[in-house]
C-alpha cells in the first residue's frame, strides 16, 4: 500500500456526506499509519460538531445520521480533524463541548496554506 500526504476542505455542511464517502474510500486503499490524511473544517461546515444547534438546521436531513459516528471512526484509525477556532467561534461554539478526537486549529485557511505548502495535495468535494 502507498503512502499520502492530503487535507480534504470542508466548508459546506451539504458536502459531508460526500467528504467521508470519499476519506472512508482513501484509508480502505492506502497505508494509513504512514500516511497523513487530515479533513480542515471551516466556515458553516463546523456545524455538524453543535448537535443542539445542528439538529433542525435545515441541511440536518442531508448528512448521514452517523456522521459524527463516521467522524470517530476515522479518527482512531488515524485521520486528523482539524476544525478552524474562527470559525467555532463565529457559529457560538466553544472549543470545550468538541469530542477529544477533534484539533482545533487557530485559522483554517492558515492551515490549508501550510500543508499545501508541505506537499499536501489538496481536495475540497
Amino acid at each position: 500500500m502507498q503512502s499520502v500526504k492530503v487535507v480534504f476542505h470542508i466548508d459546506e455542511v451539504e458536502k459531508w456526506p460526500l467528504l467521508l464517502a470519499n476519506v472512508r474510500n482513501l484509508v480502505k486503499v492506502v497505508d494509513v499509519a504512514v500516511s497523513a490524511i487530515i479533513v480542515l473544517v471551516n466556515s458553516k461546515a463546523v456545524i455538524i460538531f453543535d448537535q443542539q444547534t445542528f439538529n433542525g438546521h435545515p441541511f440536518d436531513r442531508k448528512v448521514q445520521p452517523n456522521h459524527m459516528d463516521i467522524v470517530k471512526e476515522l479518527a482512531l484509525q488515524g485521520v486528523e480533524f482539524a476544525v478552524c477556532q474562527n470559525s467555532l467561534t463565529g457559529s457560538s461554539i466553544s472549543i470545550e463541548s468538541l469530542s477529544e478526537y477533534l484539533k482545533v486549529v487557530p485559522v483554517g485557511v492558515l492551515e490549508l496554506i501550510e500543508k499545501q505548502t508541505q506537499g499536501f495535495a489538496y481536495i475540497k468535494p
